[in-house]
């Protein structure tokens, strides 16, 4: 009969664990969302599996100083630091689930000495000594344990991608603040040339005035926009020391002076742009594989919601020595073997409505999915348009500084000899300015285009985690 015993024990073990490989519910397939065949149909565009978005960071922006506060950036940035210690929190409670899968062992020492007295006048020592050894198994019969597993590994990896995405942000953030600041800077050095030029002209209406060839209008006139080009600096001085402040920020310091270069003349644009295949833009964006870890999470969430309903078993075990008296402990030997069936019944309904609230989630963040997707998109077709139009955009304003330099060339030599007003000289001063701060923007944007691009295709995470 202890043979039979035996044999029965180890066919319901082998049976349990048979059981135990089933995973009742859905398992997770990629969204087919139909992509686009390409990025853009331009003919500058190269679609090919080349992407600039392959290019490490340090290779794209070859500014010394823009690589300083890159590094800087990605080492002390509160943003990135806070994300980090996420993804460290993430990766332990990952542990903890993976750890349920194997059983709970523990020591159990335990003494009571207690005297009971009923009646008044019987006295009776009732002390409990247990020294245990003790094991606990939940066998996972329909999958709840795995799915918890799966859930808990797609939110760390879902971290993970945060990270990733927040460095590829703060990459573009910092390359972009720094070109701002540099054209603030250079917009700064021409609206104070162009004072000095005013304070020329100022001086050379006044004499005409004083000399009777002129009336007082166009001198006033003058001097009404010498204050207002003046007034230009303080603005422009508030908006450098605010963009220092802000990138002082993003590298994670107190605001204190930033070192810049000058800003360069021109920006040669490369004549054709490679941009990678759709496919891989869902590769390379760590938005969209952080939002498809959430629906992986999502969906694993169904599935504990699911197999919940199920009954669980869990298997105890306790061996040891329990006795009244302390001196006889290890004479009593001490061993117990349960098994534990709990199945909701009174919950049940409680145990329904948090399934369906678990397919909601999951329909939402399939949503999120798709419009993590579209976004992503968007993004690349918007860069992609701007750089192909940014050299055109250079070109013509670069076409207006030049004419319009010239053509106050010719404005200052005819009013010197007089054959032209002082509204006209003005006239033409005025389009200078202009035409030099529109081209200073216009370099602007041709860096802050490639900042926008890089990002837009999914570059500037990659060879960075830590």
């Amino acid at each position: 009969m202890r043979k039979y015993t035996y044999i029965y024990i180890c066919l319901a073990a082998c049976f349990l664990f048979t059981l135990s490989g089933c995973k009742l519910g859905k398992q997770y397939v990629r969204p087919d969302l139909e992509l686009p065949g390409s990025l853009s149909a331009s003919d500058t565009v190269s679609t090919d599996t080349l992407s600039i978005a392959d290019l490490p960071w340090e290779q794209l922006y070859t500014d010394t100083l823009l690589h300083n506060l890159i590094s800087r950036t990605l080492e002390y940035n509160k943003d990135l630091l806070m994300v980090s210690a996420r993804v460290k929190e993430l990766a332990a409670l990952k542990r903890i689930d993976v750890a349920n899968f194997f059983p709970e062992v523990g020591l159990r020492a335990y003494a009571e000495r207690e005297r009971e007295n009923y009646g008044g006048d019987h006295k009776v020592n009732s002390d409990q000594f247990d020294l245990k050894g003790a094991v606990s198994w939940e066998l996972d019969l329909w999958g709840k344990l795995r799915w918890a597993r799966d859930e808990s590994l797609a939110e760390f990896r879902a971290s993970v991608e945060t990270r990733r995405a927040l460095q590829m942000s703060l990459i573009a953030d910092v390359a972009q603040a720094y070109f701002e600041l540099v054209a603030l800077d250079n917009e700064l050095d021409i609206v104070r040339q162009t004072v000095d030029a005013r304070r020329e002209s100022l001086h050379l209406v006044r004499l005409r005035f004083e000399g009777g060839l002129i009336s007082e209008i166009p001198y006033r006139q003058a001097q009404v926009e010498l204050a207002r080009t003046t007034a230009l600096i303080p603005d422009l001085e508030r908006q450098v020391t605010l963009k220092e402040n802000e990138l002082s920020l993003l590298v994670g310091e107190y605001p204190h002076r930033m070192e810049r270069t000058v800003m360069l003349e021109d920006i040669r644009l490369p004549e054709t742009l490679p941009v990678g295949l759709p496919s891989a833009l869902l590769e390379r964006r760590p938005d969209i594989r952080e939002a498809e870890q959430r629906l992986i999470s999502a969906n694993a969430a169904v599935g504990v919601a699911y197999t919940s309903m199920f009954p669980n078993i869990a298997l105890t075990a306790t061996y040891g020595a329990e006795s009244k008296v302390l001196s006889d402990l290890l004479k009593s030997p001490h061993h117990l073997l349960s098994a534990n069936l709990l199945q909701p019944i009174v919950g049940i309904a409680k145990n329904r409505a948090r399934l369906k609230a678990q397919k909601a989630a999951r329909e939402r963040a399939y949503y999120a999915y798709e419009k993590a997707v579209l976004s992503a998109f968007k993004d690349a077709y918007d860069a992609i348009a701007a750089f192909n139009k940014m050299q055109e955009i250079y070109d013509t304003r670069l076409s207006l500084e030049r004419s319009s330099r010239t053509t106050l060339e010719l404005a200052e030599l005819q009013f010197v000899s007089g054959t032209i007003s002082y509204m006209d000289l003005l006239d033409a001063q005025r389009g200078y300015l202009d035409a030099q701060i529109s081209l200073s923007n216009a370099v602007r944007d041709k860096q802050i285009t490639i900042v926008h691009l890089y990002k837009a295709l999914g570059g500037g995470w990659v060879g960075v985690s830590k």
